[in-house]
Order: C-alpha cells, then sequence, then structure tokens
C-alpha cells in the first residue's frame, strides 16, 4: 500500500497542491480497490493485485494530461449528491451550490414550479427536487448527450424531473416548455470566447465548450433571451436567479431592469466576485 501511494503522490508532485494529491490518492484507491477511505487510514497491510495497479497507473496517466478526475471517474459530489458526468456536461462547481442554497433558503413553500434552464448534468434540479420533494421541477438543455446524463442522475438520486430538450434561443422554447414557473433558474455559457486563452488546460480541453463559451460581441445573449422567456413563463411576483460571469454583474442588473424585473439583487460568492443574480418579475 505503501508503495503505490508514494507512486501516485511522486507521480502527480508539481501538478497538484498537496492537499489535491492526498484527496486524489484516496478517490483513486477507494475506486480501483474498492477500499473505503477508513481503512486506507488504519489499514496499511492491504494488499494490491497487480490488475489494481494497471488500473491505478491508467487513472494517473490522465491526470498528468489534466483530464479532470470526475471525468476519468465519471462522478462529482455536489450539494452532497453523487452525479454521473460525462464530455456531455459540465464539473458541477461549487459556486453553483450557492446558487442552490439560495433558492432553498427561500422557497419552501408547497408545490412550487422551478424551471431550470441549460440543467447540463442535472446538479441544479435534481438538487432542488431533492429537497423540495413537493416541488415540481422541470430542467432544459439542447444537447441530448447533457439530458441523457442529467435523466440518469434523477434517477441515481431517486427524484422525479420532467427533462425537455429545447433551445432557449428559439421562439419555439415557449411551445416547448409548458405551464407558468414560480422558479426560473439557469447557470447559462457566460464565459466569453476570449477568455480562452487564460483558462486551465484541464477546463478548456476535457469541458464541453457548448456548455461554457459565449460570443464576446453578445455575452449576455443567454441572460437576455431567458429574461424575455421569463417575462412570458414566470408567474407575477415569481424569481428569476442567474449563476453570472463576474465581470458582468452591472451589466445582466441592468438588463433585467430594462425587461422589467423588480427588487434585483447581485450576490458575492465565497471568492467575493458577483456570482448571483435574483430578481423578481
Amino acid at each position: 500500500m505503501k508503495e503505490i501511494r508514494n507512486y501516485i503522490e511522486d507521480s502527480l508532485k508539481g501538478l497538484f497542491s498537496a492537499e489535491e494529491i492526498r484527496s486524489l490518492t484516496k478517490m483513486i484507491l477507494e475506486r480501483c480497490c474498492s477500499i473505503p477511505q477508513q481503512r486506507l487510514l488504519f489499514d496499511k497491510d492491504i494488499q494490491i493485485s497487480d490488475t489494481q495497479k494497471q488500473d491505478i497507473e491508467a487513472i494517473v496517466t490522465r491526470l498528468k494530461n489534466q483530464e479532470p478526475i470526475q471525468y476519468i471517474l465519471g462522478i462529482a459530489c455536489f450539494y452532497d449528491l453523487d452525479f454521473n458526468v460525462t464530455p456531455d456536461v459540465l464539473i458541477p462547481r461549487p459556486e453553483t451550490e450557492e446558487l442552490v442554497e439560495r433558492i432553498l433558503s427561500r422557497h419552501r413553500q408547497q408545490g412550487i414550479r422551478i424551471l431550470d434552464i441549460g440543467t447540463g448534468s442535472g446538479c441544479i434540479a435534481v438538487t432542488l427536487a431533492a429537497h423540495l420533494p413537493e416541488a415540481r421541477v422541470v430542467a432544459a438543455d439542447v444537447s441530448p448527450g447533457a439530458l441523457a446524463t442529467a435523466a440518469r442522475n434523477a434517477t441515481k438520486n431517486g427524484v422525479t424531473v420532467h427533462f425537455i430538450e429545447t433551445d432557449i434561443l428559439a421562439r419555439k422554447a415557449l411551445e416547448d416548455i409548458p405551464g407558468v414557473f414560480d422558479v426560473i433558474v439557469s447557470n447559462p455559457p457566460y464565459v466569453k470566447l476570449s477568455e480562452k486563452e487564460s483558462m486551465e488546460a484541464n477546463v478548456l480541453n476535457y469541458e464541453p465548450h457548448l456548455a461554457l463559451f459565449v460570443t464576446d460581441s453578445d455575452p449576455l445573449l443567454f441572460y437576455r433571451s431567458i429574461a424575455r422567456f421569463g417575462n412570458e413563463k414566470l408567474r407575477k411576483g415569481g424569481s428569476l436567479y442567474f449563476e453570472i460571469n463576474a465581470q458582468y454583474g452591472n451589466e445582466v442588473a441592468g438588463l433585467l431592469e430594462e425587461e422589467g424585473y423588480t427588487d434585483i439583487e447581485i450576490i458575492k460568492d465565497i471568492p467575493g466576485k458577483d456570482r448571483i443574480i435574483q430578481a423578481k418579475r
């Protein structure tokens, strides 16, 4: 066991912090050897087979190529739930957990109707459905692959979410998504194409560009389309929530004001960046 630990740590040194390497080591050993983390801490005499060593070496090689561990293992944790992740979907992120927490803290009423636009892995929709069992949750995405992954995650976590394939930029989305909602939430593409140069390779080379990028010429494209959609599909007094590019908090707020929304608030994430906008119709 010590030998294989040393191999993982030496191979990843310089690529990850010491804390990240410790976490990755635990995840790799737990996956490849089916060893609970408690045993890894206290049982130093665990024997590892040649096949298990080969599996570990394959994972380490992929990590050295900067492939995210979540894609390698096919799973990510979000709000204490496990989600399948594939190259069709973004890896769920901590700032999106803050968005979910904000919704959960404000919307506990019975029979609430929630729409998640651009659902990806389904992390927002599935988590809301898990914590609001009386809610009616609908999730939409333009990507069939993303919707297939999201549907698996709903089943995996024992919740019911109604999934719809549609393009929110198209007028037809109003027909594809029936009904009126109390809450609309979206974490749409918001990274400008010009920001590619400053992005980490593990994001740029592996995560789906369809879910990441928007043109520099119209970085608010999705916010504008969703806000206008909300003017027809959000009940009067209903709430709209966005995750945003930290550079565009004031611009998104101004757009919402132009579209007739009220009680607009920009919320900073834990690191102190503008990350969430909420508004009422």
